[in-house]
C-alpha cells in the first residue's frame, strides 16, 4: 500500500518529467547529485540539425515554453542550452557542419512584409531566456551565428568547443541583429569589439571569443558535455535563493547602473 510520501513523490516526479518537448526541441533532466536529493538540471537541445538548428517560429515558441516551465519548477535549478549535432550522412554525401544555432531560418521571411518580420523580432523568446531567474549555460559546439550568437549571449555562461565560431553576419544581408546582440555584445566584449563584430560581420573563432570575453571556457569537442554538465552540477548544488538573488543583482549592474545595483545587493 502506498504511503502519503510515496504519492507525493510520484506527483513530484510526474510534474518534473512533464517537460515541454516538441518536434524541434528536446529536454532531458539530469540529477545534480547522485548522493543527495538536490534536484535536477535540464539540458535543452534545439533539434533541427538538417537546418543547422536555425531558429524558426516553432523553435521560438518551444524556447518560451521551456523557460516558463523552468520558472514554474522548484526542482529544476539550472538550464543548459545546446544544439543537436548533425546526423550521419548517407554514403557518398558530405556531412553537415556542427552547429549550436546557425542563425534565423530566413526561409520563413520569404514574401513576408516588414510588419510580419518586425513582429517576429519583437517580444521574442530570446528575452524569455535572458530574463529567466535561474542560471543558464550555453553549450556551444560549432556555428553560433546571428540569432545563435544572440541565444548564447542571453545565457549567463558560455562554454564552447574549440571548433566553434561566433559571429553576427546580419550586416551582410543589410540588417542588424534583432535578438539583443546590439545591447549584450557590448556588455560582454566592450564597445569597440562589439561594433567591429556587428559592422563587419566577421567570424570569431572560439579561442578569440575566449580572449575577448565572449566565452568563459574553450575545451575539446569530446570534453564539452562533461565540462558543461560538471559546471551545471556545481552551480545547481548551491543555494537556489542565493543563485536567484545573485543573478538578479549582477543583472542590475547591467541594466540599472552601479548605485541601484549596490542598493539591491545590500
Amino acid at each position: 500500500m502506498e504511503t502519503g510520501d510515496d504519492i507525493k513523490k510520484k506527483q513530484r516526479f510526474s510534474q518534473i518529467m512533464n517537460t515541454p518537448e516538441s518536434d524541434v526541441m528536446k529536454v532531458e533532466l539530469h540529477p545534480i547529485s547522485e548522493e543527495e536529493d538536490l534536484g535536477f538540471f535540464a539540458c535543452m537541445t534545439i533539434d533541427r540539425p538538417d537546418k543547422l538548428n536555425a531558429l524558426n517560429a516553432d523553435v521560438m515558441a518551444s524556447l518560451k515554453a521551456v523557460c516558463a516551465w523552468m520558472e514554474a519548477s522548484d526542482e529544476v535549478r539550472v538550464l543548459v542550452v545546446t544544439g543537436a549535432q548533425p546526423n550521419q550522412p548517407p554514403e557518398g554525401k558530405r556531412a553537415k557542419p556542427h552547429a549550436f544555432v546557425a542563425g534565423a531560418d530566413i526561409t520563413e521571411f520569404a514574401g513576408a512584409g516588414s510588419e510580419v518580420i518586425r513582429k517576429r523580432f519583437t517580444n521574442n523568446a530570446v528575452e524569455a531566456l535572458w530574463n529567466l531567474s535561474k542560471p543558464t549555460i550555453a553549450m556551444v559546439d560549432g556555428f553560433a551565428l546571428g540569432g545563435g550568437c544572440e541565444v548564447a549571449c542571453s545565457c549567463d555562461i558560455r562554454i564552447a568547443s574549440d571548433r566553434s565560431t561566433f559571429g553576427t553576419p546580419e550586416i551582410n544581408l543589410g540588417l542588424i541583429p534583432g535578438y539583443g546582440a546590439t545591447q549584450r555584445l557590448e556588455r560582454l566584449v566592450g564597445y569597440g569589439k562589439a561594433h567591429e563584430m556587428i559592422m563587419t560581420g566577421d567570424m570569431v573563432p572560439a579561442e578569440e571569443a575566449h580572449r575577448i570575453g565572449l566565452v568563459n571556457h574553450v575545451v575539446a569537442p569530446e570534453d564539452l558535455q562533461e565540462t558543461v554538465f560538471a559546471m551545471a552540477k556545481r552551480i545547481g548544488s548551491k543555494s537556489s535563493h542565493a543563485l536567484r538573488v545573485g543573478k538578479e543583482t549582477v543583472r542590475t549592474a547591467l541594466d540599472e547602473g552601479l548605485t541601484d545595483g549596490v542598493e539591491i545587493e545590500a
